[in-house]
């Protein structure tokens, strides 16, 4: 399997994603950031850059006519 290289902010994103998954938590921006220690505003770009890495993906409101913003979903290597 090949190594992604990542920075640390990513990585801290990553992370959080992923804690916030475990927990049961839908993995939105605002939470994202709380959970890694960041302002909302810095998880963006990581955010969008893990899911050209393939790393995390993402998902609108299941909902209809109810929208909270994207969530972000961790990619499980396969």
């Amino acid at each position: 399997m090949q190594q992604v290289r990542l920075s640390e902010v990513e990585v801290r994103v990553y992370e959080a994603v992923s804690v916030l998954e475990t927990r049961g938590q839908v993995p939105y921006p605002d939470l994202i950031a709380a959970e890694a220690g960041l302002a909302e505003q810095d998880v963006h770009a990581p955010l969008h850059q893990l899911t050209e890495k393939g790393l995390l993906h993402r998902e609108d409101s299941p909902l209809a006519g109810l929208d909270f913003g994207p969530r972000w979903c961790a990619r499980q290597p396969a």
